[in-house]
């Protein structure tokens, strides 16, 4: 007979806990669901999981609003922003690694001797004594 797997549901915190570790009226928590700021992913039951990465979301979210007074139409052009900065972000290190790479290549063919490929003749330099 074979062995049934169960299907892992996601780790996460149900609601209730996470209305009370943040104190927070659940209610709160599904606004922000429906205003499309946390998205919580759905267990085989349909019970909502704040997985760490929502709860790190919540609390910038949370931040924003107590300590800051932001409404929610700023938290959300605030936390878009931030996705958009993290994603130039990494861009911008893929483009660096890239440059590097580029130059490291160039700076080994420069060893290995004159460029085969150069718009513009190099000579190599001639010995100081047959210079004249």
């Amino acid at each position: 007979m074979a062995a049934r797997t169960k299907k892992k549901s996601p780790v996460g915190y149900m609601i209730s806990a996470v209305a009370e570790l943040y104190q927070l009226h659940p209610q709160t928590l599904r606004l922000y669901e429906r205003q499309g700021l946390l998205k919580p992913s759905r267990s085989e039951g349909n019970t909502r999981l704040y997985t760490p990465e929502d709860l790190e979301r919540l609390e910038v979210i949370l931040t924003l609003t107590r300590e800051m007074g932001v409404n929610l139409a700023g938290i959300e052009v605030i936390l878009n922003m931030r996705e958009k900065m993290l994603q130039m972000e990494t861009q911008m290190e893929t483009f660096v690694r890239m440059m590097q790479e580029e130059m490291a290549r160039g700076m080994t063919s420069l060893q290995d001797g004159a460029p085969r490929n150069a718009i513009v003749r190099v000579r190599q330099p001639r010995p100081s004594h047959l210079q004249k």
